[in-house]
């Protein structure tokens, strides 16, 4: 296999694992909405459920599509053209994942307080159980 047939076949498989990624997430976060809802009954815990995980997924899928165009756009012949288009799409994807995440987290990236990985399975594990929602 020559390096040009590898590099189109390395993109185009980041295009399958970015997309595939975006529907299989949409699948597995209805999932964990609905049993979210049978579980607790509460329709906008289930609600949170479905955004936070939905917005994981699309958030994974963007950032495995940027991948697909870098490769694409490196391993391409060099043009100034090709790199603006890269850039352009770099630039759109990155506002999308960063209006995602606050939209998720509900702060900015940046203005989140330093935590633990620890601290993270913690609270994790608090707002998966049953039961009222915790308090923040």
């Amino acid at each position: 296999m020559d390096t040009v047939r590898f590099f189109e076949f390395a993109t185009e498989l980041f295009e399958v694992l970015g997309v595939s990624s975006m529907v299989l997430g949409f699948v597995f976060a209805f999932v964990l909405a609905v049993r979210a809802w049978k579980r607790t009954g509460d329709g906008a815990r289930a609600f949170k459920t479905l955004r936070e995980s939905l917005g994981g997924a699309i958030l994974l899928g963007l950032e495995l599509l940027v991948a697909a165009d870098i490769v694409k756009t490196v391993t391409s012949t060099p043009s100034l053209t090709d790199a603006a288009v890269l850039g352009v799409i770099v630039l759109i994807r990155t506002v999308l994942s960063l209006s995602i995440e606050i939209e998720i987290d509900g702060v900015a990236p940046w203005r989140k307080a330093l935590v633990t990985g620890p601290q993270v399975l913690a609270h994790a594990a608090r707002t998966s159980a049953p039961g009222p929602e915790p308090d923040r």
